[in-house]
C-alpha cells in the first residue's frame, strides 16, 4: 500500500467544509501528551476563545473531543433525567435526533412538529408549553442542517423562559457563520461542531452551559445516565484548580486545528465573519435564480445564511447532477435527507469557503452540467 493521497475536493456541501490552510498547517505541529503543562495552556486559550465566538461569560465553556452529535447527546443526558417531560421543536432531520436521545435515557420527548423547510412557528412552542406546565426543558434546532432553515431562537428562549423551561439549542450548522448570542438569548445549554463555519476539521464539540443549567445538572436526583459526557467528570479536567484529572485522551493536534481556527475567527471579527457569509449568501442566491432559475426552499427571512437547500427542478435526475458536479467540476454538494430527499440540493458557503471565486465557480459549474449557457 501507498501513503493515502486524498482528492483536494471543493466541499460545498452542508458540512464538512474546506479547511482554512493555517489550520491544516497547525495540525502537523508535534504532539503533547493531554496533560502537558503546555497542552494545558492551550486548553485554556480555547475556553477563552470559544467564549468570545458563543458570545458568552460561561465558565462552563469547552470541547468535547467528538462530532457535533456527541455534543447533542451530551447536553440532553445532563439536563434530562428519567420521566423528565421534554418538548422539542421538530422540523427537520436533526432535531428528530433530539428526540430520539431524550426518549433513550428515559425522558418524556414531546414533540412540536414544523414543515420541513420552515423555521420553528414560536406559537407552537408557547402551545405545547402552555399544554405541559411541568416540561423541564425545550429543546430546538437553530439551523436546520438538513433544511435549510433558520429559526428565531431567541424569541424562542423567551417563551421556553416563560414558561420556567430550560433550553438546550443545537448551533451545529450556525456557530462562526450566523449570529449566536449565547448570554444575551438566554440559552442554557449549547452545542456545535468544528467542520462547518470555523472552518477546521471534524471530531470537536464546542459546548457551554450556563449557570442555571450546571445548577440543575448538579441537583439531579439521579445519576447521569452517561460516562463519557458526565460533566462533573469532564470539570475535572478542563476546570480542574491547580491539578487536571485525567479523564481521557485529548487529540492534541486536533485542538492545535481548533485554537488557530478560532484565533482566525477572532482577528477577522465574529461580527464581520456573520456579515461575510450573509453578503456571499445572497450574491449566489441572486445568481442561481437569474441565472439558472434555481431558488431555495426555504422562505427569505428563514434561510441560513450559508447553506441553501435548493429545489430540484422537475425532470432533472438530482443525483446524476450531484455526481457530475463532483467528476467533472471535483465540486461536492449534498443530497436532501428525510422528507426533503430527491428533492433539494443542498449548497454550503462555509467559513473559508464563504467567499466570491466560490460563488462564481458553483454557478459556473452548475452551468455546465445542466447545460446551460
Amino acid at each position: 500500500m501507498s501513503t493515502f493521497k486524498p482528492i483536494n475536493r471543493i466541499l460545498m456541501g452542508p458540512g464538512p467544509a474546506n479547511v482554512h490552510p493555517k489550520v491544516l498547517e497547525a495540525l502537523s505541529k508535534p504532539t503533547l501528551g493531554h496533560l502537558d503543562p503546555q497542552f494545558i495552556e492551550l486548553m485554556e486559550e480555547i475556553k477563552l476563545l470559544l467564549r468570545y465566538t458563543f458570545k458568552t461569560e460561561n465558565k462552563h465553556t469547552f470541547v468535547l473531543s467528538a462530532p457535533g452529535s456527541l455534543g447533542m447527546e451530551s447536553c440532553l443526558v445532563n439536563m434530562i433525567e428519567p420521566g423528565d417531560k421534554v418538548v422539542v421543536c421538530v422540523g427537520g432531520f436533526f432535531a428528530n435526533r433530539m428526540v430520539q436521545i431524550v426518549e433513550k435515557i428515559g425522558g418524556q420527548a414531546i414533540v412540536v412538529k414544523e414543515t420541513w423547510g420552515r423555521a420553528v412557528d414560536p406559537q407552537k412552542l408557547d402551545d405545547a408549553l402552555s399544554e405541559n406546565p411541568e416540561t423541564k426543558v425545550a429543546a430546538f434546532v437553530h439551523a436546520e442542517t438538513s433544511t435549510g432553515a433558520l429559526s428565531n431562537i431567541k424569541v424562542l428562549s423567551e417563551i421556553a423562559h416563560k414558561h420556567n423551561a430550560l433550553v438546550v439549542a443545537d448551533v451545529v450548522t450556525s456557530l462562526g457563520a450566523a449570529e449566536v448570542l449565547v448570554d444575551e438569548w438566554n440559552l442554557d445549554a449549547v452545542y456545535s461542531c468544528s467542520q462547518k463555519g470555523l472552518a477546521c476539521v471534524a471530531g470537536m464539540s464546542p459546548v457551554s452551559f450556563s449557570d442555571n443549567a450546571v445548577e440543575r445538572i448538579k441537583s439531579r436526583k439521579t445519576p447521569i445516565k452517561s460516562w463519557f459526557n458526565d460533566l462533573s467528570l469532564l470539570e475535572s479536567y478542563w476546570f480542574g484548580e491547580g491539578k487536571r484529572a485525567y479523564h481521557h485522551t485529548a487529540p492534541a493536534n486536533q485542538y492545535y486545528g481548533l485554537q488557530e481556527a478560532l484565533r482566525i475567527l477572532k482577528d477577522e471579527g465574529i461580527e464581520n465573519a456573520w456579515r461575510r457569509h450573509k453578503e456571499n449568501s445572497a450574491k449566489l442566491i441572486k445568481r442561481l435564480k437569474d441565472e439558472l432559475n434555481l431558488e431555495p426552499i426555504v422562505p427569505a427571512g428563514e434561510r441560513i445564511p450559508h447553506l441553501l437547500a435548493i429545489t430540484v427542478p422537475a425532470g432533472v435526475d438530482e443525483a446524476k447532477i450531484r455526481n457530475e458536479l463532483l467528476t467533472k467540476h471535483n465540486l461536492e454538494i449534498g443530497a436532501g435527507l428525510g422528507e426533503l430527499a430527491g428533492k433539494v440540493w443542498r449548497i454550503g458557503l462555509m467559513g473559508y469557503n464563504s467567499n466570491e471565486k466560490l460563488v462564481d465557480y458553483c454557478v459556473n459549474s452548475f452551468k455546465d452540467v445542466l447545460n446551460k449557457k
